[in-house]
Formats: structure tokens, sequence, C-alpha cells
């Protein structure tokens, strides 16, 4: 990143910004930086003027506190004043329940939202299972136990025990346990975990909810259910693509709805 940008409470966001046309802020998911981002920027930036950033407490940003979603949305705000004021929001997982809040929130110089696959779920299983994740998160980073959290986030993803101690024994794993306490404010984006509704109603600017076909069919129900709940929704499905989507997959896609 080789940008900064001062959010409204003083803290300083990592950006990096390429290409020419319409403006788009890609917002990273959970133990994610910009730099997840970054392969998808560069298939984009031929057709759309980018944003990539660390979100706050990741990377090369800053991390004031108290958290609060609500700052979240301010630091969107702070990058879409970078670029003139008027920019889509395109959000991976976690990162597109973030999008959709600062879209519900109102934020000034939103033109449209993008999201892929964010993690919201349809069943009481699944919101038991999120509430047991809260719970227990909440100890382990109360506790400084990052690797403990770390643990508890890729056996909410569905990771094997078997790979997750293959995990934990990699280089990786440092890195991983130095974000470890963003993922509370990831927790915190996804609002208990239940597609939200009735705060998806008050979106008033477009929105495409994609989602891969070789993903689990509850991902694939949460992003039809987030197009349904807008008011200008549209659901994409991405043959043989997974949670990990191939950014080549994915950016016509996003090209064709920015209107590039």
């Amino acid at each position: 990143m080789d940008r900064t940008v001062i959010s409204r409470d003083g803290t300083s966001l990592a950006y990096a910004r390429s290409g020419r046309g319409p403006a788009v802020v890609l917002v990273s998911g959970a133990m994610s930086t910009g730099a997840t981002t970054a392969p998808l920027a560069a298939r984009l930036a031929d057709h759309c003027e980018v944003i990539v950033y660390d979100r706050r407490g990741r990377g090369g940003s800053g991390d004031t506190q108290p958290y609060a979603v609500a700052r979240e949305v301010e630091d969107l705000g702070a990058l879409i004043g970078e670029v003139g004021g008027g920019a889509a929001l395109y959000g991976v997982s976690s990162g597109g329940a973030l999008a959709l809040e600062a879209a519900a929130s109102g934020l000034p110089g939103v033109t449209r939202v993008a999201v892929y696959e964010p993690p919201f779920t349809l069943s009481e299983e699944q919101a038991g299972a999120r509430l047991r994740y809260t719970e227990r998160l909440t100890e382990a980073l109360r506790r400084g136990a990052h690797g403990d959290a770390v643990e508890l986030f890729l056996s909410l993803t569905g990771l094997a025990p078997e790979m997750i101690a293959s995990a934990r024994s990699s280089p990786m794993w440092a890195g991983m346990e130095a974000v470890a306490p963003t993922l509370a404010y990831d927790d915190a984006v996804m609002g208990g975990g239940s597609v939200p509704r009735e705060r998806l109603a008050s979106v008033g600017v477009p929105v495409l909810a994609v989602a891969g076909g070789a993903s689990p069919a509850w991902m694939r129900e949460a992003a039809e259910a987030v197009a349904d709940a807008v008011p200008d929704g549209a659901y994409r499905c991405l043959e043989d693509q997974n949670h990990m989507v191939d950014p080549d997959a994915l950016a016509p896609v996003l090209v064709d709805f920015l209107g590039a």
C-alpha cells in the first residue's frame, strides 16, 4: 500500500489506487488484508479505478479504540472521498456484509454494491453455531489467546481439525495471530449472522449478490436472500467457483455490473 488517508476518528488507513473508469473500493473479509483483493484489482484496473485497502487493525492501517462497525463505515467514506466522492463497493465474505451496512446506513457517495458470498445464516442451527462462536471468540480474545481465536474461526469456516493443526505449525500462523483481534470486528459486522432483511430493505442503490456453484448450498441461498431483501437486487451464480473465487471468473461480472 503506497498511500494513506485519515478516517474520521483519526485512524490512518493504508490503501493503493490503480486504473481508470468507474471507481470501486474492494473490501476484504476476515483474516485478510488488502493484498487479498489485489489480484482482483489487477483484473479490474483496465476498466475501473480501483481502491484496495487494509481494513483497520490490519496490514499498514491503524486501529483506534474502541471499535465500532460505524467506524469502519466511516473508513469507507474516507476512501470514497479519495476518488472524488463517489464509488461502488465490492465486498467478499464478511467484507460484503460491511459494504451492505455502509449502503444501508446511507453513507454518501456509495453508487452501488456488489458482494460475494456474505456468510449470513438461514437456519436456527447455523444461528446457534454463530452464537457459540461469538461467545467463545470473545472469551479467547479476553484471555489474549490469539491462537485459540484463529482456531475458532477456522473451525467455523469448516476447516478440518487436521488442517487446522497443520496451519498452526506453518510459518503463516504468526501473521494470522497478529490479526486475530480483528475477528471480533468481523463478528460485529455480521451482527449475529442472520440475513438482516429489515436493514437491507433500506439500501437505496443497486446490489449484485454473487455466489459460487461449487460452494455449499447455504452460501448460495444467503446470496439469493440478500438480493431478494434489497429493493434493487440481482443474484448471479458462477459455476465451478467456491468461496475462494477465481478473479478471472469474477472480474467480468463486476465490470458489467459497474457499467465499465
